[in-house]
């Protein structure tokens, strides 16, 4: 089953960081991509950019604002979507990406995908 693990944090902590801590938590977190990718369990995952590019379109009355859609302590910063067999598995990845990003707060939140299309590449 594929689930989708959404990466949440303050996006004060993680634009605060030097190009150098920055490029750590990269090469940290590619460690756990590389061991997804070799296993063919790491399909599309994303590093979004801060929320204050967002736009968002509520439901009612189909008013758009800036910034993201539901004010939360933290911000969606990216997400995976992983091939796991369970939730266990779902939960152990997560696990593996949290050790290898050091941010203080936020987490992953893990969810089970019941459509996926993968559509085509993009710039």
């Amino acid at each position: 089953m594929l689930y989708a693990i959404l990466c949440y944090n303050s996006e004060e902590v993680v634009y605060s960081w030097s190009q150098e801590e920055d490029d750590k938590v990269m090469a940290d977190l590619d460690v756990v991509h590389q061991k997804l990718l070799s296993q063919g369990r790491l399909g599309p995952s994303l590093r979004l950019l801060p929320t204050t590019a967002a736009t968002s379109l509520h439901r009612d009355g189909g008013l758009i604002t800036d910034g993201p859609f539901v004010e939360t302590k933290e911000q969606l910063l990216g997400f995976y979507v992983v091939e796991c067999k369970d939730l266990e598995e779902a939960i152990a990845t997560a696990k593996d990406l949290t050790k290898a990003n050091p941010a203080s707060g936020g987490g992953y939140e893990i969810r089970p995908i019941r459509l996926f299309l993968p559509g085509g590449d993009v710039a």
